[in-house]
């Protein structure tokens, strides 16, 4: 009996290397590479790395190097988990093979933005878990490689929750709600109250002026805030806080924003559209914490 072809995959593979060593992170990546340049309808493979690592890929693959796209990993990763959802759907987009197949070895900057406070390793956390959801339908292999020594224990026993091939493996939805439930900074006396059902651009714009915000970053502010608003509908209001950098919205929804992938899902095109508000918010603010009370919403957003 002729042996049938291995059908191709058409799903996302999302897996976890962990390495302390050198030849530890040779042993996970050159296996993983060697696959995807024997990979059928594939375009070159991508390592996202740090650039020492980067340097022990070039020594190992020899002539193989040139066939590989090796790309330091401060230039991938140049802002929030947000970003790095728009960087890697966008590079899905314009170079992936055939139903998005494609390799892609990322190495997130933990001893950078990622790793530097645990707010911000949840949010990197949280970005892991949403990926098995937001490119579910692609046929892309990723292999997320983590280094022992710059991330740690407590960091990689929180993303082995968030890949499906670690026997700890948690649903994503659930681990991004357990992300959720820890309490934000409670809201400060002296928050500014600024009336439903939608706050004005130029109100929120001269208030983070006043609040030691450049002009030009007072005006994306302003627009996260607004475009954000109109995604959510009708406001009970919204509370303005802080200090440049960190100047604070909370929008107060008369509704719940029950998907967990909200403002998380690249856009069809470049240009805002009605509904993607919460999508603009995550790319520019810092953060963006949604959380259902009851039949309402919070929607806080901090700019830097």
């Amino acid at each position: 009996m002729t042996p049938q072809p291995t059908p191709p995959r058409t799903a996302f593979d999302h897996r976890m290397g962990v390495f302390a060593t050198d030849d530890e992170f040779l042993a996970a990546a050159l296996p993983f590479l060697t696959e995807a340049l024997a990979a059928p309808d594939e375009p070159p493979p991508v390592a996202i790395a740090a650039p020492r690592n980067l340097d022990l890929l070039r020594d190992a693959l020899g002539g193989d190097a040139k066939d590989v796209g090796l790309v330091p990993h401060t230039e991938w990763y140049t802002g929030s988990a947000a970003n790095a959802i728009a960087r890697g759907a966008g590079h899905l987009a314009a170079h992936a093979g055939p139903g998005g197949r494609i390799h892609l070895l990322m190495e997130p900057v933990w001893g950078g933005r990622a790793g530097r406070s645990p707010r911000e390793t949840a949010e990197w956390i949280r970005y892991e878990a949403l990926a098995n959801l937001l490119f579910a339908p692609l046929a892309t292999t990723a292999l997320c490689a983590y280094d022992a020594r710059v991330a740690g224990p407590a960091i990689v026993a929180a993303a082995r929750r968030a890949h499906p091939d670690t026997d700890v493996y948690e649903d994503p939805v659930r681990l991004a709600a357990e992300l959720d439930a820890v309490p934000l900074p409670p809201l400060p006396a002296d928050a500014e109250h600024l009336p439903g059902p939608a706050p004005a651009a130029g109100a929120v714009r001269a208030w983070a002026t006043s609040r030691g915000l450049p002009d030009a970053d007072a005006e994306l502010f302003a627009t996260a805030v607004t475009e954000a608003a109109a995604a959510l509908g009708p406001l009970d209001g919204a509370l303005l806080w802080g200090q440049a950098p960190a100047c604070v919205c909370e929008l107060r929804a008369l509704r719940r924003v029950d998907d967990p992938l909200a403002g998380f899902v690249p856009p069809p095109s470049a240009e805002l559209e009605p509904g993607q508000g919460l999508w603009f918010a995550r790319q520019v603010c810092a953060y963006v914490d949604v959380r259902d009370e009851g039949e309402h919403a919070s929607v806080r957003l901090q700019y830097g």
